[in-house]
């Protein structure tokens, strides 16, 4: 099939507070070498970077840190005149990035945030230790053990909750309504947090499925849920990549894999020196061919992008939305020496058409746009602290046990306006009227967190996405692709002539 569709894609790498992502790493990390090839220790370059550290270190004005100068200092500024995005890793970080890979840790499972200089639960993980012992969404955590978390970082309180397997943590926390501090003991289990969410129908025959990014165990995670949903039910597919930073490169080609014909090229990539290599769809989608709408943002980069870039190029999927981040490049880890780590730049990756992803691309360009709506004034304040306190407030005196299907309905969305105005915030009637339905929506998804779970709160936010449903509309689209595309390969399978043939004539 000609690959004519248009895709450029690719990728940064950012250190967020508490993961580590939006990177393409490649299919291995690599040991570094005591004195790498081509590097000799006592040349000139190296003996002049010595020289001038043991002068900055017996000279300098103010006591120099070895670990400050050089993990600071030399390396990053060293990678600063590669690119942007290579990057080295002090040992806290690096174990950020590992754990955002295997997409596993040991601690109570419970997402933590800050709320006016507090420690806040925002939401514990279904079926974790935190979920089961029941701390709930809002709940100020006080102390961590004997150790009062006032004037702690929210990272800091996070460290203080991992911890090894089947030990104990003892959580202490303030809960609206609660006139005492409630405490939890809980025993450290290892927390799995899946890239791929529950796959759930969003129409009869069309199911919806999100990648929030690329780990170790993507690519299993994908065939789980296809298999517990029903794949050959499956009539037509949303598949929302939007906000999915990346991550591993093969577990992009694994998902495209999915989608794919067997032996259809994904993505291809060479470096200075690494060999130019190629990744094709080893096992295919047994013609599953069913209509694919992808959705993707700004937000979407790295193997969100191969996946998407595929399978624009094949012409398998419908793309949806703005155009995303962009980057051509990818990092291979390499582990250092005391749990530190390299992530340096060392290729450049080019499309299945053969365009080369340069850095600084301009991303995947969507077959059909749809811009996210920029917040207004009200809903920013909403968004950041409003929707969250108004639902600690409203539990702490109405139950938990919301109607499956439940959405706020007037008298909930007065019972905000009344919460709103008592609490100082700042709107007009005509404001709060014209983002009535955002409210609903935002207010629900805040309510589910906080009567049910995290995963549960995501599919109702997803069942009533103007995107979604535009994804939807979408689909017939994306069945013309499909058609369109066996077209061709009848077309080219008629034009070959058949085995033998010459030899009968």
């Amino acid at each position: 099939m000609a690959l004519k569709r248009r895709s450029i894609f690719y990728l940064p790498l950012t250190i967020l507070a508490f993961a580590v992502a939006g990177g393409l790493y490649g299919p291995k990390t690599q040991a570094a070498a005591a004195s790498p090839e081509g590097v000799d220790p006592e040349s000139g370059v190296v003996r002049k970077v010595t020289q001038v550290y043991a002068l900055v270190e017996q000279n300098s004005a103010n006591r120099v840190s070895p670990d400050k100068a050089i993990y600071d200092g030399a390396i990053p500024g060293m990678l600063r005149t590669l690119d942007p995005h290579s990057n080295f890793f002090d040992p806290k970080q690096y174990q950020l990035l590992r754990e955002e890979q295997k997409g596993h840790y040991y601690g109570v499972g419970m997402q933590v945030g800050a709320r006016n200089g507090q420690t806040v639960v925002s939401a514990p993980f279904p079926g974790t230790p935190a979920y089961r012992a029941g701390l709930r969404p809002g709940d100020i955590i006080t102390k961590v053990n004997d150790k009062p978390t006032g004037g702690l970082s929210t990272t800091e309180v996070a460290d203080l909750l991992k911890g090894p397997k089947g030990t104990q943590v003892t959580i202490t926390v303030a809960r609206e309504g609660a006139p005492d501090p409630l405490s939890f003991t809980v025993t450290r289990e290892e927390i799995d947090r899946p890239t791929v969410a529950p796959v759930f129908w969003v129409k009869p025959g069309i199911a919806y499925i999100k990648i929030s990014s690329f780990g170790d165990n993507t690519g299993r995670e994908l065939d789980d849920a296809f298999r517990r949903l029903g794949e050959a039910n499956i009539k037509g597919l949303v598949l929302d990549l939007r906000a999915n930073p990346g991550g591993l490169l093969n577990r992009g080609v694994e998902v495209a894999d999915h989608f794919l014909q067997k032996n259809q090229l994904i993505v291809s990539h060479h470096g200075r020196a690494s060999a130019e290599q190629a990744y094709v769809a080893r096992t295919g989608n047994h013609g599953r061919d069913y209509p694919i709408v992808v959705l993707v943002n700004r937000l979407s980069a790295s193997a969100a992008e191969i996946v998407s870039g595929a399978l624009q190029d094949h012409d398998r999927a419908w793309i949806l939305g703005e155009r995303t981040f962009g980057k051509g490049l990818v990092q291979t880890v390499y582990p250092l020496s005391d749990n530190t780590g390299l992530a340096l730049t060392t290729a450049h990756y080019y499309t299945p058409s053969g365009r080369l992803m340069v850095y600084g691309g301009d991303g995947i360009t969507p077959d059909e746009k749809f811009a996210t709506a920029t917040l207004d004034r009200l809903e920013v304040e909403l968004e950041r602290r409003a929707l969250f306190g108004f639902t600690r407030s409203y539990f702490a005196t109405h139950s938990t046990a919301l109607a499956k299907g439940w959405m706020p309905d007037e008298g909930t969305v007065d019972e905000l306006h009344e919460y709103l105005l008592k609490n100082g915030v700042s709107f007009t009637e005509a404001e709060f009227t014209a983002d009535h339905d955002w409210i609903v929506r935002n207010l629900a998804r805040e309510m589910y967190i906080a009567a049910f779970n995290v995963d549960q709160a995501d599919q109702m936010y997803a069942q009533t996405d103007p995107e979604v449903q535009r994804a939807v509309d979408a689909l017939p689209k994306a069945t013309a692709l499909v058609e369109n595309a066996r077209k061709i390969i009848v077309q080219r399978m008629n034009s070959q002539p058949a085995a033998g043939s010459a030899a009968r004539r």
